[in-house]
């Protein structure tokens, strides 16, 4: 169930934020020598040897301090390692261990989850620094030296970490339920409509916005199938994130979101698809996330003949990117429909689920090319060899080309297209890989 999460954590100013930029691949994350820089998680998507990871950065853990601010820090750094399948704990060979470092070591020891040690600022190349073999002490293994300045050492780290991630799983989760993600900006009637689904008042409703700050984890089971509800904090506009519980309660639903099979994404009916609502929904997209458009509120919308038409018309135009999606007009207060979400999340979880041989594949690519001629380019034209799935959550294909830079991006959003109508792939997004043949 989704992408593998490596979180890096460690006291402050040892490089966590710099060896995040360096595996991210790009400068993400604030990097300064002032500890506690890095006041909240940052997050990346990456790979290494096809294996696709997401990656968290984390504000520096001080166990003990006087500042104010160290207790939300030190909460959303252990909320990561709570998610996380592999910990990267970066420690730093000019200060030599500490007692903040033993300190961490204990933590997560205690965790249970897979560790590795790395030991950072090892610029110089040639014979090992001695000092390294102090480390030891920590009682985690074998050190990793690296240097996030100049990069060496982060092939061997990320070999450490694949090595150490679970294998790529299908299924739901372990119980076979369904996770599912309510997400959406504040006050929309997330909790509501939880309540609603669940038939009981589980969680606390209220016209406040921001009422919920956790994201709450609740498990059902129906007739149609058994799911875990998760109620997230509304997502605000950045410029409005103003206080350090709200970033603990955003960046929780982005959690959430990596680690749901399906998100329901709710919006209010009765003002329409803000802009805040699509980026809300381009989380879900940009994780690869099954969805399904809930447009709650719609006990409160004047209505004629074709009302829910136009409205379907607006979520359409201002959602573009999740026409794959299917949307549903609903009343959390009244239950208008609300019985009908079950039989979409199972429809959308099945579809991203699906695997098509390759056999099928290949006869679909090959009716795709005789209708639309591939591109060229200076009398050179795109071939395509061949065309394979290699995942599912989302379905997850690679094309096989003479030349990857002539498959412009209108011709993958067609063969993405024709992939979609044919085999059904309603509510998921669908990945295209294009790789060039003879190129690793």
């Amino acid at each position: 169930m989704g992408r593998p999460l490596i979180a890096i954590v460690g006291r402050p100013n040892v490089g966590k934020s710099m060896l995040f930029n360096k595996i991210a691949g790009r400068r993400l994350a604030i990097v300064e020598d002032t500890p506690g820089v890095t006041r909240d998680r940052l997050y990346a998507v990456s790979d290494w040897n096809g294996r696709e990871f997401a990656l968290v950065d984390t504000g520096g853990i001080e166990p003990e301090t006087d500042d104010r601010m160290t207790p939300f820090i030190r909460e959303q750094a252990m909320l990561a390692i709570d998610f996380a399948d592999v910990v990267v704990f970066v420690t730093d060979i000019k200060t030599g261990v500490t007692a903040a470092d033993l300190d961490i070591a204990g933590l997560l020891l205690r965790s249970g989850k897979p560790v590795v040690p790395v030991v950072n600022k090892m610029d110089s190349t040639g014979p090992e620094n001695p000092d390294i073999y102090e480390f030891y002490s920590l009682g985690l293994g074998d050190p990793i030296a690296v240097s996030a300045a100049h990069g060496h050492g982060t092939g061997d780290l990320l070999d450490a970490c694949v090595r150490r991630f679970p294998p790529p799983g299908e299924a739901a989760s372990e119980d076979g339920a369904v996770r599912v993600a309510v997400i959406g900006k504040p006050n929309v009637g997330k909790s509501s409509l939880v309540n609603a689904l669940l038939g009981e008042r589980r969680v606390i409703v209220s016209d406040i916005a921001g009422t919920t700050r956790d994201a709450v984890d609740t498990d059902f089971e129906n007739d149609t199938g058994r799911y875990v509800f998760v109620d997230t904090a509304g997502i605000r506009r950045k410029s409005r994130v103003d206080s350090r519980l709200e970033y603990f309660s955003v960046l929780r639903a982005q959690m959430a979101v990596e680690r749901a099979d399906v998100c329901l994404v709710i919006t209010d009916a009765s003002e329409g698809v803000t802009e805040q609502d699509a980026k809300v929904a381009g989380l879900a997209h940009e994780a690869g996330k099954a969805s399904v458009i809930v447009a709650n509120k719609w006990d409160l919308v004047e209505k004629d003949g074709r009302t829910m038409d136009a409205a379907r018309g607006v979520i359409r135009r201002e959602l573009g990117f999740m026409a794959y999606a299917p949307v549903l007009f609903i009343s959390a207060l009244t239950g208008q429909r609300v019985g009908r979400l079950f039989e979409l999340i199972n429809y959308v979880n099945s579809r991203a689920l699906t695997r098509v041989s390759t056999g099928m594949l290949n006869d679909v690519l090959s009716d795709a090319v005789a209708r639309m001629q591939p591109p060229s380019d200076r009398g050179r034209r795109l071939k395509i060899y061949y065309m394979t799935q290699t995942g599912v959550r989302p379905p997850t294909f690679v094309c096989f080309c003479n030349d990857s830079e002539l498959f412009h991006f209108s011709y993958r959003r067609y063969i993405e297209n024709r992939i979609r109508t044919v085999f059904g792939l309603e509510g998921t997004p669908v990945r295209l890989i294009v790789r060039q043949k003879g190129s690793e």
